[in-house]
């Protein structure tokens, strides 16, 4: 079944990992990053991922998995060695209505996660349904080469002129004419060629033409 994609806020809300080994490390990275509220759950954690968690927004538990840990949290993720443990983990969280990801097993997931390119606030994701998380892998080092900084800076320029265009053109048809022609090719070329500065001329001009018409 397909799944349905998101970009889920979890600014300062409580997200869990169960396990301490490495695959844990990876997936605490990106929940701190994130901004998520971190919960590490594991008898015995990595010094790289005890060192992670210092001076963050997250606690570690050094005890044995327990219901209790995942009460009230967005996201849970098992990434134990264990299977039964990472099974339970799963009844567990479909009994408190609570999000899982049981890595490297699709069939115990509610949302698999992602291969992303991330440039600024640009990110771009990659998803198989879980079927071959390394073909995800392979196309992000692709699009790592064709999607640049440049883009993640371009985007920025854009959210500013969006709010402009917003506040100054009422007709929302008007609107999506105006935004359609300065996120085009052409657009970003000028961007790259001129910088933000130029740019932002290039696209007043563009306002200007477009409201007289």
């Amino acid at each position: 079944m397909a799944k349905y994609p998101i970009f889920l806020e979890l600014g300062n809300r409580r997200a869990v990992v169960v396990g301490g080994g490495a695959v844990a490390m990876r997936k605490a990275q990106t929940l701190l990053a994130a901004g998520a509220r971190l919960v590490v759950v594991s008898k015995d954690v990595d010094d790289a991922l005890s060192a992670l968690c210092q001076g963050g927004n997250a606690e570690i538990i050094k005890a044995g998995y327990s219901k209790s840990y995942i009460a009230e949290a967005v996201l849970v993720i098992a990434a134990t060695s264990d299977e039964q443990l990472n099974k339970q983990i799963y009844k567990d969280c479909q009994e408190l209505e609570i999000l899982c990801n049981v890595v490297d097993s699709p069939e115990l997931c509610d949302f698999t996660v992602p291969a992303v390119v991330k440039r600024g606030d640009l990110q771009i994701a990659i998803g198989t349904e879980g079927h071959c998380p390394a073909y995800a892998g392979h196309l992000r080092k692709k699009l790592e080469q064709s999607i640049t900084l440049q883009h993640g800076e371009f985007l920025a320029e854009l959210e500013d002129l969006r709010k402009r265009i917003i506040e100054n053109v009422p007709d929302q048809t008007q609107r999506k004419v105006l935004l359609g022609k300065l996120v085009d090719d052409e657009s970003f070329e000028y961007f790259i060629e001129n910088g933000p500065a130029k740019w932002q001329e290039y696209a007043d001009r563009i306002i200007a033409k477009e409201s007289k018409g």
